[in-house]
């Protein structure tokens, strides 16, 4: 007759067990703190509020059109003679290097609407060689643009004892439900690395259904 194969006895199955489940876990644990962390979670600074701006093509955008992107924000006006020039700079830097990247926007505000008609951007985007489908000059009411910066934006905005407007040299990073995630400021070092850096870290969040791209 031939032998029956022998059975393991109920605490070696117990033990087999054991050992699967510490092995199984510790993996994960592994897993995890292998996975990339590209931009450090962090709640959101503030909620864009919805608006209606012309563009430099004289097309008006909204809030809702921006949904289901990542967009870079700033502040300037065409005459200005401080720091725009500058902020300028950095943002076609920006612009170059995501030439081929179609979910992020960049969206520059003119402080300054009364003079910077859609004719003045058009003319000032053209000598920057911007892609105005991804590089966008706004102009508006000047109320509207006030509201939008300062109550809106959390941006400061005012005017020299000369009447010329001082503003803010911030470069806001929005996600893609609209939601300011980042805040760096024109004098940081490597600020164009870590414009590069925020933007991809929020391109690899999930989106929600709020946030379908157009």
């Amino acid at each position: 007759m031939s032998k029956q194969p022998q059975r393991l006895p109920l605490t070696a199955w117990v033990v087999a067990f054991l050992v699967a489940v510490v092995l199984i876990t510790a993996a994960a644990r592994i897993f995890k703190a292998s996975e990339r962390r590209d931009i450090e979670e962090t709640a959101p600074l503030g909620n864009v509020p919805e608006f209606r701006f012309t563009t430099q093509e004289g097309k008006p955008l909204t809030r809702a059109d921006l949904l289901g992107k990542v967009w870079v924000v700033d502040f300037f006006f065409t005459r200005c003679p401080g720091p725009c020039p500058v902020m300028t700079s950095r943002m076609a830097e920006v612009s170059r290097a995501l030439n081929k990247t179609k979910d992020v926007r960049l969206v520059s505000v003119s402080i300054d609407p009364t003079h910077d008609t859609p004719e003045v951007l058009a003319q000032y985007a053209s000598r920057l060689n911007a892609d105005p489908g991804r590089w966008i000059f706004l102009t508006g009411p000047q109320k509207e643009i006030e509201d939008f910066t300062q109550r809106g934006m959390l941006q400061v905005l005012a005017k020299d004892p000369n009447n010329v407007p001082t503003h803010s040299t911030r470069f806001l990073v929005i996600d893609r439900e609209g939601r300011i995630r980042k805040s760096r400021n024109l004098d940081e070092p490597e600020l164009v690395q870590k414009l590069f850096m925020d933007i991809g870290g929020l391109l690899r969040e999930p989106m929600t259904g709020t946030a379908s791209p157009k």
